[in-house]
């Protein structure tokens, strides 16, 4: 569905980086093949249900059911090459990033977000 970076205080924290790169899919789009009895869940909100290994501590994805998608961590993906969109959540960014993309406020509307983007 999307792919982009994300610079929310809660992906900074989470990822212990200012900035995480996500790859967003439909709930029904993943599938986990291997390990999954090793997933454990922290519950940070009602909208973000992160998933990481209980054997080495990794963060594997975040379930968005408020949204209907997955963020599955995009250097995990195997053959996965990232080909971010746009950045969500700029207003709280560490770094500034000149890419051109897009720089979303928060996020687009179409997520659920405001639309306003910044400039680069």
């Amino acid at each position: 569905m999307f792919a982009g970076y994300c610079h929310c205080a809660d992906c900074q924290a989470w990822s212990a980086a200012p900035i995480n790169a996500f790859s967003l899919w439909k709930s029904d789009a993943v599938r986990i093949t291997k390990g999954e009895a090793e997933l454990r869940t922290f519950n940070k909100t009602e909208h973000s249900y992160r998933k990481f290994c209980k054997r080495c501590g990794g963060h594997v994805m975040t379930e968005h059911p408020r949204m209907r998608l997955i963020d599955v961590y995009a250097n995990l993906l195997k053959g996965y090459r990232h080909q971010p969109t746009l950045h969500a959540n700029y207003v709280s960014k560490m770094v500034s990033v000149r890419d051109g993309l897009p720089k979303y406020a928060d996020l687009p509307a179409d997520l659920g977000g405001s639309g306003e983007i910044l400039p680069d």
